[in-house]
């Protein structure tokens, strides 16, 4: 793998760490509140499903530190297959909730994807 896959797969492992201390820790203070947009009702009434979110986060984080650790032949697909959740769940979130998400996770995924996968 490139230098250039590794960094890239190592920034949106790290962007879903910081996702996950988002969702499940800060959501009610200042950080998590200017990153969802509510007021600080919302912010309490919506808790419990930022950090299922944020657990979700995690899992991905996880998946990718996996496959930069786990050597070849292993790493690549898992590499790959983490990637994907990572832009379906992206362009889901886009769709779904709010298109910031487009850029802030999908396109930082399909980027890392592709560095993958031409490093192939």
């Amino acid at each position: 793998m490139t230098a250039v896959a590794t960094v890239l797969v190592a920034l949106v492992a790290a962007l879903h760490a910081y996702f996950l201390v988002l969702e499940m820790f800060l959501w009610q203070r200042a950080p998590g509140r200017k990153l969802s947009g509510f007021d600080a009702e919302m912010a309490r009434a919506t808790t419990p499903l930022a950090a299922n979110q944020g657990l979700y986060k995690g899992f991905l984080a996880a998946g990718l530190i996996w496959g930069l650790l786990a050597g070849d032949p292993v790493g690549f697909p898992v590499r790959v297959f983490f990637l994907c959740c990572v832009i379906v769940a992206g362009v889901y979130g886009a769709a779904t909730a709010n298109r910031r998400i487009l850029f802030a996770q999908a396109l930082p995924g399909a980027l890392a994807l592709g560095a993958v996968l031409l490093a192939g």
